[in-house]
């Protein structure tokens, strides 16, 4: 018998990641074998032998790293006879049992973490509600909109404007503005919700604002700067935070920065090789040709390198990224973070952190964010010099497999234990835990199979949902909802998921939110919910232990006993919490 299970303490001690400059103590149960040795891999080879330490188990320590980063691991097992025969991780990427390899042989990660890796208190067990702030809530404004081509809807529950075959709608507008968000809070705080994540906010072309054209400047249509920091302000009186996109990857090519449309007075890099902003952006052939994001010539790709443009960032006293959290911000999701430089991440989270070591840096990552290929390197986000957290997609994924049926228990549990296995605790309690976001068709439409993403667009406009579907999507939304405040991390609701907004991808999953019509019965179980989540210490801060009592149940244990949390902070506080979700 040969066995090593990464996600138990019999066979690795400590679980999960460990601190830079500790050791591992590793096991192996294998009954035949006449010697075994340990495989460490970190940059070089290192090999440990291992010791019986009972009948068949061998054991050893080995010293990893002295420094953040990822080492693998496997064994070489010599049998009383024949050749050497070797033991490595399963093939999913997931942990847990390995198996025997003739070739191609896959090893066990280990993350080595920073040993003073903090990430903000407040962020640990949050309950975030995210926002597209032109469909959330529509009020007067001082402000003043000088474009003239965005088409403006006259009624808030108007229908999207007849599209092309193929157009995203990104010239529409509802006209949500700051000041409607502000009217909105005490709502927004009857949900349980501690921190609201607004999509971007600053000028821009499009109404998704993700062409950014002024990072320092509120976009008209919703508001002011001044308005921007009363909404900092007012949420903060309700004990919530506001955290902002950071579209720090491209921006607009109508823009302050590039202007290929004469819009600003600045000499952009569009209009003149001799701009200040020209090193910023890379032209293949001057000016009709340069790098942008995915293809998308609006959205020109700015080189994350250039000195000048980092300075504009970062700088203390007047940078971007400063300048929103002295502003009122509480930190930013970065758009794209992984395709931002490792430098240009490390760079920003110092100068977040020269403000306060409680502003958050919290980044997009569509995969396991503590083994990302990008651009041909291997990065791992959760060490301590970059990211504080994620958006944990993959959980979302596994969420809305499990409760579909596409998956069982099983699946959703290794899926879990994995994350504790590879992200620090820090990280993992700070994860943006999700099942609906702007990037995707909505939770309701998915749970029953109707997410219309091979429709075309005139098709998902009609998209609607039968009363038998809706009523089984809502069921099996309320499962969600009951995952995402068990786990550890934090439980996030797009907005209008609470309130029974349906739709297919963008642009029809950003509906405005339908005030006056809201699923009452369904917001009342989210607030129900979230709520008792930002009154439990054992929910946001507590131990976990998970597992599959057969294979359409989900057990989740949630604890807190003895003198410190999961996160090793000092507690009073005691309590158990058991949730018992079955499909």
């Amino acid at each position: 018998m040969y066995q090593h299970d990464s996600h138990s303490a019999l066979y690795r001690s400590p679980l999960g990641p460990v601190a830079a400059g500790s050791s591992v103590t590793l096991r192996i149960r294998a009954d035949e074998a006449r010697a075994v040795l340990l495989r460490v891999w970190d940059g070089e080879e290192d090999f440990y032998d291992m010791f019986q330490v009972e009948e068949g188990l061998w054991e050893t320590k080995a010293d990893i790293l002295s420094h953040p980063g990822l080492a693998w691991y496997d064994f070489i097992i010599q049998p009383q006879e024949g050749h050497a025969i070797r033991y490595g991780a399963p093939d999913d990427g997931l942990g847990g049992e390995g198996d025997l390899y003739q070739h191609g042989l896959h090893s066990y990660q280990l993350t080595v973490y920073d040993p003073k890796y903090r990430t903000p208190e407040w962020m640990h067990g949050a309950s975030i509600y995210q926002i597209f702030p032109d469909r959330f809530r529509k009020a007067p404004t001082e402000s003043v909109d000088r474009r003239t081509n965005r088409r403006m809807h006259k009624e808030w529950e108007e229908d999207f404007f007849p599209n092309k075959q193929g157009e995203n709608g990104s010239m529409d507008f509802w006209g949500g503005t700051l000041n409607g968000i502000r009217e909105k809070l005490p709502y927004i705080h009857s949900l349980g919700v501690t921190v609201i994540y607004l999509n971007p906010v600053f000028e821009s072309h499009c109404n998704h604002r993700y062409d950014t054209a002024d990072y320092t400047r509120v976009d008209p249509l919703l508001g002011t700067n001044e308005e921007l920091e009363a909404l900092f302000r007012e949420a903060e009186a309700l004990g919530m935070r506001v955290i902002l996109d950071g579209v720090f990857s491209h921006t607009g090519s109508d823009s302050l920065y590039f202007n290929a449309a004469g819009n600003y007075p600045t000499v952009g890099a569009a209009q003149s090789v001799e701009s200040p902003y020209y090193p910023w952006y890379t032209f293949e052939h001057w000016p009709d040709k340069y790098r942008c994001w995915w293809g998308v010539t609006s959205m020109p790709e700015l080189r994350k390198d250039n000195r000048d443009y980092q300075h504009f960032m970062f700088n203390q006293e007047s940078g971007i990224v400063p300048r929103w959290l002295k502003a009122g911000a509480a930190g930013w999701r970065l758009d794209v973070a992984d395709e931002l430089t490792m430098d240009f991440l490390r760079k920003l989270r110092r100068s977040a952190k020269r403000v306060s070591r409680n502003a958050l840096v919290l980044g997009e990552v569509w995969e396991d964010a503590s083994n990302k290929v990008a651009y041909d390197e291997m990065r791992c986000y959760c060490c301590g010099d970059t990211l504080d957290s994620v958006m944990n997609y993959p959980l979302r994924t596994a969420i809305l497999d499990f409760i579909t049926g596409e998956s069982d228990a099983y699946d959703f549990v290794r899926l879990v234990e994995h994350q504790r296995e590879v992200y620090p605790a820090p990280f993992r309690y700070a994860l943006m835990n999700l099942v609906g976001s702007h990037d995707r068709a909505r939770a309701l439409n998915v749970l029953v199979g109707r997410e219309g993403k091979d429709l075309s667009k005139a098709d998902q406009a009609k998209l609607r949902l039968t009363p038998d579907e809706y009523a089984l999507a809502v069921k099996r939304y309320k499962l969600c909802v009951d995952l995402l405040c068990a786990l550890p991390g934090c439980p996030t609701i797009y907005y209008g998921d609470e309130a029974g907004l349906i739709g297919p991808p963008d642009p029809y999953n950003r509906k405005p939110f339908p005030w006056g019509h809201e699923d009452q019965e369904l917001q009342k179980y989210v607030s129900a919910r979230l709520s008792h989540h930002r009154e439990s210490e054992v929910l946001q801060r507590g131990w976990c232990e998970i597992s599959a009592p057969d294979a359409d149940t989900v057990r989740i244990e949630r604890f807190l006993e003895g003198d410190t949390d999961a996160l090793g902070q000092r507690t009073h506080a005691r309590g158990r919490e058991v949730f018992t979700i079955r499909r």
